[in-house]
């Protein structure tokens, strides 16, 4: 496992796509209300992408033989973990909502999802996101020269059972850049001091998954939906990060 890091020039392009992400998620979270289908929002994002002469990260993506993807976010609603393809259900006071989403712009890739309330939502669900949210900013703060990729997955992993909650073992984090998918693969998991040593320039899509219950998960038979295998809820948060001079620097955040 190696890690490519990214000249400057690069993380220029990097900025660019990444924002790009950053502000079409934006609106798709004020277009996520009580009533909305899930399809609506994808077709927002297909119409906000052409906008911006960008190219879909996601759109008939289609890794290791399973089927192209039918759309151009996941959208991942209470037990559903990851992968959730859009459809004509509608959005409901109390659902929690997972946006994963990435655009391409000038040949590199940016990546994020965060996970949203839908109205007032219960008690137990706000901490999950919390907590989600929080994991996400303990592993931006682990990419440093000083630390390896290890070392993320062991904060994280530390941070959220101390919490109360797990994090999933099945789906990691990832480098990203030219690729959507890169090495290294970032665990939210496992020992520190461990894996490769994190440099300069690297760029990691960095993506705590936390359930309310157990770890485990299951894939649906359309070979892309990923739920909880006990069907408690789940929360996604990704940023795509990169170590600069001045420390961890989050390009998809506005």
């Amino acid at each position: 496992m190696s890690i490519e890091t990214k000249s400057r020039a690069e993380l220029g392009w990097m900025r660019e796509a990444s924002r790009a992400t950053a502000e079409i998620v934006a609106l798709m979270i004020q277009a996520a209300q009580p009533g909305t289908q899930l399809i609506e929002l994808d077709r927002l994002a297909r119409s906000e992408i052409d906008k911006r002469h960008a190219t879909s990260s996601f759109l008939g993506y289609k890794p290791g033989g399973l089927p192209p993807y039918p759309a151009v976010v996941c959208l991942s609603l209470n037990d559903v973990v990851v992968h959730g393809i859009p459809d004509a259900t509608r959005l409901q006071e109390g659902d929690i909502l997972s946006l994963d989403f990435a655009v391409s712009m000038r040949g590199y890739h940016g990546d994020m999802a965060r996970t949203i309330p839908i109205g007032p939502i219960s008690p137990e669900r706000q901490a999950l996101i919390d907590v989600t949210r929080a994991a996400l900013d303990v592993a931006v703060q682990t990419v440093l020269p000083t630390k390896r990729i290890g070392d993320i997955g062991h904060a994280v992993q530390t941070f959220v059972e101390e919490r109360g909650f797990q994090v999933v073992r099945d789906f990691v984090g990832h480098g990203i850049g030219r690729r959507m998918h890169e090495d290294p693969q970032v665990p939210n998991y496992g020992a520190p001091n461990r894996l490769p040593r994190i440099r300069f320039g690297t760029t990691l899509a960095l993506e705590p998954m936390v359930n309310a219950g157990t770890w485990e998960v299951e894939v649906m038979p359309d070979r892309w939906t990923v739920r909880t295998q006990d069907r408690r809820d789940s929360a996604h948060f990704e940023d795509t990060v990169a170590l600069i001079e001045d420390g961890p620097e989050v390009l998809t955040r506005l």
